[in-house]
C-alpha cells in the first residue's frame, strides 16, 4: 500500500495541513507513522475527508461529524440525525426566503416611507418577537 504524507493529502483534498493536523487532535483522522517529520496517511483519508466536508456544508459540528463514523473509521451515519438536519435547513431555507421577498418587497414598496409599508410593519414586528433574524424573545430583567 502506498502511503500519503500531509503534503500529499493537503494538495490533494485541498485541506490545509494545519487543518489536517486539528482534526487528528479531535480524532477525525488517523495517521498511520510518520516519514521524517511528516504524517501518513492511508489513501483512505481523501474519502474520509470528502465525508468531512460533505457534512460540514450540511451544516454538522466536528463533534457530530466524528459521531458519524465507527470505532473502526467506517461511516455509521444516524438516518435520524440526517432527517433532523434536513427539517433544520427547511426552517433555515423557509426564515432566508422570507427575508429575500422582504427585501425585495422593501427596495421597490410605493410608500412613502418603509415605516408606512403595512408590509414593512409587519415584518419589524416579526424581528422585534424575535420571529425572524435568529434572536428569539428577549427575556424581560429579573426573570
Amino acid at each position: 500500500m502506498r502511503y500519503l504524507d500531509i503534503a500529499e493529502v493537503a494538495r490533494q483534498s485541498g485541506v490545509p495541513a494545519s487543518t489536517l493536523r486539528f482534526y487528528e487532535e479531535k480524532g477525525l483522522i488517523a495517521s498511520t507513522g510518520r516519514r521524517g517529520l511528516r504524517r501518513l496517511f492511508e489513501p483512505g483519508v481523501l474519502e474520509r475527508l470528502a465525508l468531512i466536508a460533505l457534512g460540514r456544508a450540511a451544516g454538522f459540528s466536528l463533534d457530530e461529524i466524528a459521531r458519524m463514523f465507527a470505532s473502526e473509521g467506517r461511516p455509521r451515519i444516524d438516518r435520524q440525525m440526517l432527517a433532523a438536519k434536513a427539517e433544520e435547513l427547511d426552517r433555515t431555507i423557509r426564515e432566508l426566503s422570507a427575508m429575500r421577498d422582504g427585501l425585495r418587497h422593501a427596495a421597490a414598496c410605493p410608500a412613502p416611507s418603509h415605516m408606512e409599508c403595512p408590509t414593512f410593519r409587519r415584518i419589524l414586528r416579526a424581528a422585534a418577537s424575535g420571529a425572524i433574524g435568529g434572536r428569539g424573545k428577549k427575556v424581560p430583567p429579573g426573570s
